[in-house]
C-alpha cells in the first residue's frame, strides 16, 4: 500500500468531506428554552429580548451553540441572523449549520441564493460542489467546478477541487488536466504535491521535473513527501539506484520516516537482498509499530527466508492491524498449509 500525497495535508478524498454531527445526541434533544436561558448563554438570550432586530447577537449565540454542539437549537439562530442582515459570512456559517444537521437540499437552496447575488465569492461555490458530493451527486459538483471556472479562470483553487474531486471519480486522466491547470495558475505546495502524486502513480516522468520545482520553491517543509515521491517513481520504474539514494535523503532527514524505509526495502526486496530488506523493514516497525505494511513486508522476506513460523506471525500482526489487508491473509492461508 504505497503511500501517495494526493491529498496534501491534505490527502484527495478527506479534503470534499464535512463534518458530522454525530455527537449532538441528547444535548440537542433538550428543549432550547432551557438550553437558552442557562447560564452560559442566558447574557446573550437577555440581549437577543432586549435588542431582537440585532442580527450580531443572534449570530454570536448561534457560533456559540455550535462550539458547544447544540446545532439543531443554533440554526434558528443562524436563520435569523441571515433575514436579518444578509450577508456572505452569515451565509457560510448558516450553510456549515445545514450541513451539519443533515439538510444539504437546504443548504444548497441557500448556496443558490447566495451565489445570485455574490458569483464572485470563491468560498460559497466550493461549498456548493462540496454539497452536491456529500448528496451523491458528483456530476452536479463537476458542473458547479466548471461554472465556477467559466466566471473565475484564473481561480486556481476551481481546478484544485476540480482535480482533486475528479480523482475522487477515478477520473485520473481529467484530475491531473484539472490540476495541471491549477499550478500553472498559481504555483504552490499544496497543488502541486497532488499534481505530482498523480504523475507518480501513473509513472508519469513529469514527477521529476515538477518534484525538483517544489525543492527549490520549498518554504514549508514538504521537501521530504517530495523527495519520496521521486523515490517512489525511481523505484516503480527500476531505477533502483536512484531510488535509494531519494529514501536514504528522506530517513536522514527523518529517522520516522517509516513509509520511506517500507520502500526502502521493497527495493531491496525486489534486488533479492532479503537480508538487508528485513533489517529495513524491522526498523520501520520499530518507529511506527502500527504500519501493517512493515508487519507485512517482514512477513515476505520471513517467507522467501523459509521462516514459516516468523512469517506467519507477522502476516498476522499485519492482519490484526488492517482487517482489510487482503494480501497479509493470503499470507497466513499460505503458510498454515
Amino acid at each position: 500500500m504505497k503511500k501517495w500525497f494526493s491529498l496534501p495535508g491534505l490527502l484527495l478524498m478527506g479534503v470534499l468531506c464535512w463534518a458530522c454531527s454525530c455527537n449532538s445526541g441528547t444535548k440537542d434533544k433538550e428543549s432550547a428554552e432551557k438550553v437558552l436561558s442557562s447560564p452560559l448563554y442566558a447574557g446573550l438570550t437577555d440581549s437577543i429580548k432586549q435588542f431582537p432586530q440585532n442580527h450580531e447577537l443572534y449570530l454570536q449565540r448561534a457560533v456559540l451553540l455550535s462550539q458547544n454542539n447544540r446545532h439543531e437549537i443554533a440554526m434558528a439562530d443562524y436563520k435569523k441572523a441571515w433575514e436579518l442582515k444578509p450577508e456572505e459570512h452569515i451565509a457560510l456559517q448558516y450553510v456549515s449549520n445545514l450541513m451539519l444537521i443533515n439538510r444539504p437540499e437546504e443548504a444548497i437552496s441557500l448556496l443558490k441564493e447566495s451565489l445570485a447575488k455574490w458569483p464572485a465569492n470563491p468560498d460559497l461555490h466550493r461549498r456548493l460542489g462540496e454539497a452536491y458530493t456529500q448528496m451523491g451527486e458528483p456530476q452536479k459538483a463537476i458542473s458547479q467546478y466548471n461554472e465556477w471556472a467559466q466566471q473565475d479562470s484564473l481561480n486556481f483553487e476551481v481546478w484544485y477541487e476540480k482535480g482533486v474531486l475528479l480523482a475522487q471519480l477515478k477520473d485520473t486522466p481529467a484530475a491531473i488536466e484539472a490540476l495541471e491547470q491549477s499550478y500553472k495558475v498559481q504555483p504552490i505546495n499544496y497543488n502541486g504535491l497532488a499534481l505530482a502524486s498523480l504523475y507518480a502513480a501513473t509513472l508519469n516522468p513529469k514527477v521529476i521535473t515538477l518534484c525538483d520545482d517544489l525543492i527549490r520553491k520549498d518554504t514549508s517543509g514538504i521537501i521530504n513527501d517530495v523527495l519520496y515521491l521521486k523515490g517512489s517513481f525511481y523505484s516503480d520504474t527500476k531505477q533502483y539506484d536512484k531510488a535509494m539514494q531519494m529514501f536514504n535523503e528522506c530517513i536522514s532527514r527523518d529517522w520516522k520516516f517509516a513509509d520511506a524505509y517500507i520502500e526502502k526495502g521493497i527495493v531491496l526486496h525486489d534486488l533479492k537482498k532479503y537480508d538487508s530488506a528485513l533489517k529495513v523493514f524491522t526498523m520501520a516497525a520499530t518507529v511506527q509499530n502500527t504500519n501493517p505494511d512493515a508487519w507485512y513486508w517482514m512477513a515476505r522476506c520471513y517467507e522467501v527466508l523459509g521462516k514459516k513460523d516468523l512469517a506467519l506471525v507477522n502476516y498476522q500482526r499485519a492482519a490484526a492491524i488492517d482487517k482489510n489487508f487482503e494480501e497479509a491473509r493470503e499470507g497466513i492461508e499460505r503458510m498454515k498449509k
